[in-house]
């Protein structure tokens, strides 16, 4: 119970102690387990904290409430942290976004320190050829564009193994949406077995290259990933964009796994749809985000909706709230 719950082993110890024997005192339940009374009262505040024990109604002291209310009280507790991790990774979304937007209107004659600006597919495509012949260490990589086209597969695949037999540590993260494309997933795992990593989120920022934690490639636009982007070399911008990347990467799901659902039953997918119909996404923005098409997008909005009982999508995230789907704000 302790190691799926959160609970260590003395506080577990003390609280089946009380249960088994409601009317003991805490020195004979320190006796009974074998160890000092202070040690029992550290476990005894644990699990007031925890509010697992309660004032009794019958004699001074404490009491342990049952084990379905107490366990309850845990998974509501884990449910909670679990949503705070949830909003701490899309503030960093958002951070990450606000940071792309800053960069979206420099001009060259505006360039500061460490940005460096591309413009066209060209210089851009020129400027990755030469990261990647003089990557050393490590190279991680938001994949948002959805399945993959055959003919990007096949001009990739030479660049990868060549990567991968260099020792070069390659992290990708890609869209949820790709497990629906065979030949994306046959690509990811032709590249799993070369050593590369892949993992897959419901959506993404953005598009981003950060190559030996001393460069990033971002887009100016994420509509239009070929008109420009700007490449940062500053060590703040490397060191907040590293830390985006490995906070995302810790909430992605492995390739191999099967993909799930959570507590309240939704996939993480339909938990992505959910929070971006609560900001008032249209279909079309939430078909790029989860890198489907907007037919599909519309039709997990729809299902979705109808699960809630909700006739608008305004309608939809006070439910979604009601329901637990969404923290209240």
């Amino acid at each position: 119970m302790r190691t799926a719950l959160g609970l260590d082993a003395m506080s577990e110890a003390v609280y089946r102690g009380m249960l088994a024997h409601p009317q003991e005192g805490l020195s004979a339940l320190a006796e009974r387990l074998g160890t000092t009374l202070t040690v029992v009262r550290q476990a005894v505040d644990t699990l007031s904290e925890l509010s697992l024990l309660r004032p009794s109604g019958e004699h001074e002291g404490l009491r342990a409430v049952s084990p379905d209310i107490g366990m309850e009280i845990l998974m509501a507790r884990q449910q909670e942290e679990l949503a705070a991790q949830q909003l701490q990774v899309e503030a960093s979304r958002i951070a990450a976004a606000q940071l792309i937007a800053d960069y979206a209107d420099l001009r060259p004659a505006q360039m500061h320190p460490g940005v460096e600006q591309l413009i066209g597919i060209d210089q851009i495509r020129d400027h990755l050829r030469r990261l990647t012949r003089d990557m050393r260490e490590e190279v991680m990589t938001f994949a948002p564009a959805g399945a993959q086209k055959p003919e990007h597969i096949e001009a990739a695949k030479p660049l990868n193994r060549d990567l991968l037999e260099r020792g070069v540590r390659m992290r990708t993260v890609y869209l949820e949406s790709v497990r629906n494309s065979p030949h994306t997933v046959a690509y990811l795992n032709w590249l799993a077995e070369l050593g590369g990593q892949v993992r897959t989120v419901p959506s993404l920022p953005t598009r981003m290259i950060v190559v030996d934690r001393a460069t990033a490639v971002i887009p100016v636009s994420s509509d239009d990933t070929a008109a420009g982007a700007v490449v940062l070399t500053g060590q703040g911008t490397l060191t907040a964009l590293c830390a985006l990347f490995e906070r995302v990467w810790d909430a992605a799901q492995p390739l191999g796994d099967t993909a799930g659902v959570n507590e309240r039953g939704l996939s993480a997918q339909e938990q992505s749809v959910i929070e971006l119909l609560a900001k008032g996404c249209t279909d079309e923005a939430i078909a790029t985000r989860l890198g489907v098409s907007p037919r599909t997008a519309r039709r997990l909005a729809s299902d979705l909706m109808e699960r809630l009982g909700a006739r608008s999508r305004f309608e939809a995230g006070v439910r979604s709230v009601q329901q637990g789907w969404l923290p209240a704000r």
